[in-house]
């Protein structure tokens, strides 16, 4: 999909790079190609922007074709990373956009200021001067400067207004901003409403002025352009070209994703207003709040997420959060780690800072959004599944594990996986206490009920010390882990991948094996490359990726 996108892009640059070459545009092509090849990009560009992050359109479009391509439905899941590239996009086209109209500006500017009838430029800049229809220079006269252009046309303030709000959304979208002041990559983020309003209206001045068709008749650039001296007088055949701006086509590419965007804000208010009961509240170790939740309505499958509100927080912002529970369970549950002031509020709101039990009344209000599709929902497609969860990223699989358990111990006839690998990689496992409960319980459960090969899972700490590590290895010989209180014992570093593919490729031969990542960008490459090299001898491994 990616490399259509980029030839649709290459095509709509050579495509208008060529259009403005013609006669019609003789006069002003010096630069003209070089502004509107970009012009056409940043519009179709623009036209995609806001489609990836209709997030109740793509959850509706992902359920539509789940049944024909899941394929096509892991594409979708890659919305953000489409939404990055599409922004990239934009920013470098308008850097070349901004660059040839300044080569643009520089030669009507000159054209005005330097008064010679010797001279084509000038003689053009005077056409249109009496009764002001016909011009090309849209600068009209000589006692200007820049900064009064560049401020009273509607062309050069929409552009200075688009390009700020472009450099303020990009660079608070910066993974060190985002990560570490959220809020103002928030409200930075929706300077884009300023940014469509200057968009659509960027071209209602018609600055860009082309030959009509019927001076084209009279006057061909190709045999009259050197006899520009001689223009209209008498014994010439060559009358004074006349000129008409380009209608604005800007607002046809992009008022359908505005429409679009539009209702997809309207279905987040109505959801929004939806009555939401926290029924519990759970303080976890390492300040990780669990809320449990009711309602009317809420349907989920495995590894979903929601957008998370407080009004009593804030009223603009919304969080995604991975759903925690199971479809089984009647009621709906987030972890969420206290790292910033948003999550910080929520926790103070839900009685965190205190230590008696908040009554239900004083609970703050929520709001949901969701759920929303991700790549999580396919586990039950596949007979052998790989789950690989970094840090935080193994939030989704605590929904999966769940439900795995919940429809063996109802004797579900219908459970296709028949095995899960689990991998959970993470710096220190005392910020997820939760999940290491959750793998106890299930581990328990599971030997009760003569499962104990159903699920294989592999604890790595990835950050350690050798001091711990002695002390670990000195109790190595204890039935449960000394971290983690699970029999499988605490692995240190990282996983082998290489071998960890190939005993699994072994055990499984003939079968399609779904590896599931929740995880950084960096481990997502290393396992989609070995996904790739083990797929051989009948075994097939397939990649899934996790947005959150």
């Amino acid at each position: 999909s990616n490399l259509v996108w980029l030839g649709i892009n290459a095509y709509l640059f050579v495509q208008f790079y060529m259009n403005f070459l013609t006669e019609r545009w003789f006069y002003t092509r010096d630069a003209l190609s070089w502004a509107r090849a970009p012009a056409a990009c940043l519009n179709f560009n623009c036209m995609l922007i806001l489609l990836p992050v209709c997030r109740n359109l793509l959850s509706f479009l992902r359920g539509s074709i789940q049944c024909c391509s899941r394929t096509a439905a892991r594409q979708l899941d890659r919305n953000i990373t489409f939404h990055k590239l599409v922004a990239y996009m934009i920013a470098f086209h308008t850097a070349v956009h901004i660059i040839a109209h300044l080569f643009n500006f520089e030669w009507f500017m000159g054209a005005q200021l330097y008064r010679n009838s010797s001279s084509l430029p000038f003689v053009l800049s005077q056409i249109g001067t009496g009764d002001n229809a016909s011009y090309l220079n849209p600068i009209r006269t000589d006692q200007t400067n820049p900064t009064i252009v560049m401020f009273t046309t509607i062309a050069g303030l929409t552009g200075v207004v688009i390009t700020l709000a472009l450099i303020l959304i990009i660079t608070s979208s910066m993974e060190v901003i985002r990560r570490s002041y959220f809020e103002v990559f928030w409200y930075t983020h929706h300077l884009f409403i300023i940014f469509f309003i200057g968009l659509v209206f960027h071209g209602f001045g018609r600055i860009v002025r082309g030959q009509t068709a019927t001076s084209l008749l009279e006057n061909k650039p190709s045999q009259c352009a050197d006899q520009f001296e001689s223009w209209g007088k008498n014994g010439t055949f060559c009358p004074k070209p006349e000129f008409a701006g380009n209608p604005p086509m800007t607002w046809k590419w992009v008022v359908g994703p505005m429409i679009l965007y539009v209702c997809e804000r309207l279905v987040r208010f109505y959801r929004s207003q939806q009555k939401v009961v926290i029924t519990k509240v759970v303080m976890h170790p390492s300040k990780t709040l669990e809320l449990q939740m009711k309602r009317k309505g809420f349907r989920m499958e495995v590894g979903q997420y929601v957008f998370m509100q407080c009004p009593c927080v804030s009223q603009l912002e919304w969080h995604p959060f991975t759903l925690t529970s199971a479809p089984e369970e009647d009621h709906f549950s987030v972890h969420i780690r206290i790292v910033g002031d948003w999550t910080q509020g929520l926790y103070e709101a839900c009685g965190g800072d205190k230590n008696e039990t908040q009554e239900a009344w004083k609970l703050p209000k929520m709001a949901i959004d969701g759920p929303f599709g991700t790549a999580s929902e396919d586990v039950f497609g596949y007979e052998v599944v790989m789950l690989v969860g970094a840090g935080i990223g193994v939030t989704p699989f605590a929904s999966v594990l769940k439900s795995v358990w919940y429809k063996h111990i109802q004797e579900n006839q219908n459970v296709f996986t028949k095995k899960i690998y689990f991998y959970w990689l993470c710096p220190e496992t005392q910020a997820f206490e939760w999940f290491a409960d959750l793998l106890q319980s299930l581990e328990g459960q599971m030997t009760e009920k003569g499962m104990v090969d159903f699920l294989s899972y592999n604890i790595y700490l990835t950050r350690w010390k050798e001091t711990e590590a002695a002390h670990f290895r000195v109790h190595h010989e204890a039935e449960n882990d000394p971290i983690t209180g699970l029999k499988q014992k605490t692995l240190y570093g990282k996983p082998n991948w290489d071998n960890e593919f190939t005993t699994i490729g072994t055990k499984h031969p003939e079968k399609k094996v779904g590896v599931f990542l929740c995880g950084p960008t960096q481990l997502a490459d290393v396992l989609e490359k070995q996904c790739l090299s083990h797929s051989e001898a009948g075994v097939k491994f397939i990649f899934n990726k996790e947005n959150f």
